[in-house]
């Protein structure tokens, strides 16, 4: 887009949508709305009535500035500094990993459990697991453990954003925070979406993911270390009946199953999200 004193609304948006389509940027229509609503703070659906409207220099300075970094794949969510997440709005920035779609379908597994009073989310990242399962049931009792400090510090700030304060948070590996804690009352739920890409894959991936923090993306040399370091703790931590539930790569259904099964977990299946894939595994603890 090129520099312009004043220029209309709509020949921002489609300027915009031209450039970053020739950076091969997907769905850049849409991302050229949400950066521009951003920077003229209005909804982006606002921006259908304001066809018309001119544009100044110091609205399009910014402007530019958001699409040429997103033209070099710097992710939206980052660009916004925010992410939506089960119908609300989350902060999102290179601390932690950006929540996907189908870790949301990960949750409304979860909330399809009654009488959970005690959950424990584990590799928290900014924290939308554990915040929206406290929000959706207020009566329960939500544990946060992450690796990363300041993963955790954004979990905290949206915690805060959404005023969700009865969650603890822990730092450390998998449930090591945990070993000490010797009256931890066990869980319902163990909940987790920890990382499953195989370390020689990752430099494969689109180039927004490697604005992910490489310990959110690292599964370790099978994409499974911890996975199935959480599914041998898993079980000590767990009520009679209680649920584990793991959100794992494609193709990674079979060996996560056979792990558990091998720990003696029972009631084990694989869950299809909305794309089909086995992405879901749940087990009742030993």
């Amino acid at each position: 887009m090129n520099p312009q004193k004043s220029v209309r609304l709509l020949e921002v948006l489609q300027g915009g949508t031209d450039f970053l389509k020739k950076n091969s940027i997907e769905q850049p229509r849409l991302h050229v709305e949400y950066l521009l609503a951003h920077v003229l703070g209005i909804p982006r659906l606002e921006l259908y009535l304001q066809f018309d409207r001119v544009l100044e220099e110091r609205e399009l300075a910014p402007l530019r500035l958001y699409l040429r970094k997103r033209s070099k794949g710097v992710p939206l969510q980052h660009l916004l500094g925010s992410v939506d997440f089960f119908g609300r709005n989350f902060l999102s920035d290179a601390r932690a990993l950006i929540p996907r779609p189908e870790t949301e379908e990960l949750v409304e597994r979860a909330l399809t459990h009654k009488n959970i009073k005690h959950v424990l989310d584990v590799g928290t990242g900014s924290g939308v697991i554990a915040i929206t399962l406290g929000l959706e049931n207020p009566e329960a009792e939500i544990e946060a453990i992450d690796l990363s400090l300041k993963a955790l510090e954004l979990a905290q700030e949206n915690a805060v954003r959404h005023q969700v304060t009865r969650i603890r948070w822990h730092c450390g590996h998998l449930l090591q925070p945990l070993e000490q804690a010797e009256s931890m009352m066990p869980f319902d739920l163990i909940i987790a979406n920890l990382p499953y890409i195989p370390r020689n894959e990752i430099t494969s991936l689109a180039r927004e993911i490697a604005f992910d923090p490489i310990m959110a993306l690292d599964g370790g040399e099978s994409g499974l270390d911890l996975i199935d370091g959480l599914i041998t703790q898993a079980h000590k931590f767990l009520k009679p009946g209680g649920f584990l539930l793991l959100e794992v790569g494609k193709n990674q259904e079979q060996e996560v199953m056979q792990a558990l099964r091998e720990h003696h977990y029972q009631e084990i299946c694989a869950l299809p999200d909305r794309q089909g894939v086995l992405r879901f595994i749940e087990a009742v603890g030993p």
